[in-house]
């Protein structure tokens, strides 16, 4: 069992940063896909980004360039550098873990309980 505790979120003016945090517990996370989802009111839930255990990454188009995720396998801890927020990034962001299959798809094992991220214009 892996327990996920995402961090981070917060209230900021479009064109700053947040980093999110996404710890796990009850496994090491090094063999696992890591994902961020996000989910804006009223809309499903949807993929942003995920890095493979081997560490390549995929990013939904509207992130490129300015969100960037990174795992520390040390600190079973994974990472999700925001930069140039929007307001339209505005969600409740969740991290989670699957240990196969297509990094863009929901089918995830694990999910954190989520963090609020909320943009100003």
């Amino acid at each position: 069992q892996v327990q996920l505790v995402d961090s981070g979120g917060g209230l900021v003016q479009a064109g700053g940063s947040l980093r999110l945090s996404c710890a796990a517990s009850g496994r090491t996370l090094s063999s696992y896909t890591m994902g961020w989802f996000r989910q804006a009111a009223g809309k499903e839930r949807e993929f942003v980004t995920a890095i493979s255990w081997f560490g390549r990454t995929y990013y939904t188009d509207s992130v490129k360039g300015r969100f960037t995720i990174s795992r520390d396998n040390d600190k079973n801890t994974v990472y999700l550098q925001m930069n140039s927020l929007k307001p339209e990034d505005t969600a409740v962001y969740f991290c989670a873990a699957k240990s196969g299959g297509d990094p863009k798809w929901r089918d995830y094992d694990y999910w954190g309980q989520g963090t609020q991220v909320t943009v100003s214009s």
